[in-house]
């Protein structure tokens, strides 16, 4: 069975919070620049986060669960640690066993 492979050239071009929204440069800031005034540059130079659509795009080409600019934490499902899961284990037995 083939494994899954990241995009490479996508992971050089942005950055993953640990909330999982990701976050990228701004475009019309590398060069031209004297025409442009100084309000508009300090605004560009800031990182821009990604909207939820194209954060999509990317989670597939990454292979891996990412947040867009407008989802809620909540939407971001991290994986229980085994600590937890071992917790949900016990409850679930725990539960089972007070029905019967």
């Amino acid at each position: 069975m083939p494994k899954n492979k990241t995009h490479k050239g996508i992971l050089k071009r942005i950055r993953i919070s640990k909330t999982g929204k990701v976050r990228h440069k701004r475009s019309f800031c590398k060069h031209l620049r004297s025409h442009k005034s100084p309000t508009r540059l300090r605004r560009l130079r800031k990182d821009a986060t990604m909207s939820t659509p194209e954060t999509k795009r990317l989670a597939r080409l990454l292979n891996r669960r990412l947040r867009g600019r407008s989802q809620p934490r909540s939407a971001f499902r991290r994986s229980p640690s085994p600590q937890e899961r071992q917790a949900m284990r016990e409850a679930a037995k725990a539960a089972a066993k007070n029905d019967s």
